[in-house]
């Protein structure tokens, strides 16, 4: 390539960063590219995939049933079925919007402990079914929601501007 053909080459592309920096800079701030928006994007995608299960777990309650058929009794694995997928319907929710969102994860801790370590860990990782990297990885998410909370994109936030004290 000549020296003008690379000079054009630069010239537009510097053209097209700059482009895409005064774009980026018109958008409030909490929209902006960057670590705090892709923290707000992973909390409603672990809230929408909470529900979606919660909605599977309602839909067909034998797929947990199936998990808890080590419990004998009649009575226990339909509650827990019950407080499974209600939990993740409402605290799915709450973390997709953000509301109480610490509250909402450490309703979650317990049942993706109990995932973990006590219903998928017999399968190991090498599992087909890639339950145990999921649930762990779900488990750590929330872990981190718990501890730092909901983030700039959050029905949290706009409560706290308004002078509501949140958990």
């Amino acid at each position: 390539m000549s020296a003008p053909e690379s000079s054009a080459v630069h010239t537009t592309q510097n053209r097209a960063a700059q482009s895409i920096q005064s774009w980026a800079q018109r958008l409030p701030r909490v929209l902006r590219p960057g670590p705090a928006l892709g923290y707000d994007l992973m909390r409603v995608y672990l809230g929408i995939g909470l529900f979606v299960r919660g909605v599977l777990f309602i839909s067909e309650p034998e797929l947990l049933l199936g998990y808890l058929s080590d419990l004998h009794s009649w009575f226990l694995p339909y509650a827990v079925v019950h407080f499974v997928a209600v939990a993740h319907l409402c605290g799915g929710l709450m973390l997709a919007s953000g509301l109480l969102t610490r509250l909402a994860a450490a309703i979650q801790l317990p049942i993706l402990f109990g995932a973990v370590f006590l219903v998928h860990s017999s399968g190991g990782l090498l599992n087909p079914g890639q339950s145990l990297e999921f649930s762990g990885l779900v488990l750590a998410l929330l872990v981190v929601y718990f501890v730092f909370g909901s983030g700039e994109l959050s029905v949290d936030k706009l409560l706290r501007e308004r002078g509501f004290v949140l958990p």
